[in-house]
């Protein structure tokens, strides 16, 4: 990418602190915050929809149980994924990424989509996310940042859909992320936080990949992080971080 389009701030999982992870009334809470972009998690039902949920099982953000690659996408009909959060959402259903999707791309919202699949179901969720980013961002200027833990899932959106700017994520510092992000034609290099000083951002940087870091909720961290030269950050701190002077 010539030009990173992205903005600074992503809004964690939709709506951050402020609303029920992965649902549409997080994607909701983070136009109503004033974010240009958010990060969520997507992952397949045994029969192939993509939805979000960050999660393998249901019972932490909903009202059901189970494994989600057990589930089909007919069955997830009812579950409440809101009142966990707080009462207002009661009723928040489990959302097809189709759904975000087109929210994001009428609202004019950003998207890092974070391929995030179950286990076994690298390959698959790679492929099926992909082809959907492709088709519901067909035609619009700046296409999602798909994101993956998975270097299996990335290699096959890639090959699903080579045009879709892609990062890998990482929770320990690899050193050999630069022969990784060269073998994905990679855009950008998705790193928690804590792995992250002045020294690695410059070699990351200096190779040519943008930087982006996770989950950053203090002010005084994220403008250090910028002033290393990061491109993004992932916060849960909506209402902290938005307005904060040099973090726009």
């Amino acid at each position: 990418m010539s030009t990173w389009p992205y903005p600074f701030l992503f809004a964690h999982r939709g709506g951050g602190d402020l609303a029920p992870e992965n649902t549409l009334a997080g994607m909701i809470k983070a136009v109503e915050t004033g974010f240009g972009a958010v990060e969520f998690d997507v992952k397949l039902t045994a029969d192939d929809v993509c939805v979000l949920l960050h999660d393998d099982t249901l019972e932490r953000t909903s009202d059901g149980f189970g494994a989600m690659a057990s589930k089909r996408f007919a069955e997830l009909s009812g579950i409440d994924a809101g009142s966990w959060k707080d009462p207002i959402y009661v009723g928040t259903p489990i959302p097809a990424f189709s759904d975000i999707g087109l929210y994001c791309v009428r609202n004019g919202l950003h998207a890092n989509v974070e391929i995030k699949p179950c286990p076994g179901r690298e390959l698959e969720t790679g492929r099926l996310v992909a082809q959907d980013a492709a088709l519901l961002w067909q035609g619009e200027a700046v296409p999602p940042l798909l994101s993956s833990f998975s270097y299996e899932a990335l290699q096959a959106a890639v090959a699903e859909a080579p045009w879709l700017p892609v990062g890998w994520l990482i929770d320990e510092w690899e050193y050999d992320w630069r022969e990784r992000l060269q073998a994905l034609e990679a855009v950008s290099l998705h790193c928690n936080q804590r792995l992250l000083n002045a020294q690695r951002v410059a070699e990351v940087r200096d190779a040519g990949y943008q930087l982006l870091a996770y989950t950053v909720n203090g002010p005084e961290r994220a403008l250090q992080l910028k002033n290393w030269g990061v491109s993004g950050v992932f916060t849960d701190a909506l209402g902290v971080m938005r307005g904060v002077e040099g973090l726009e």
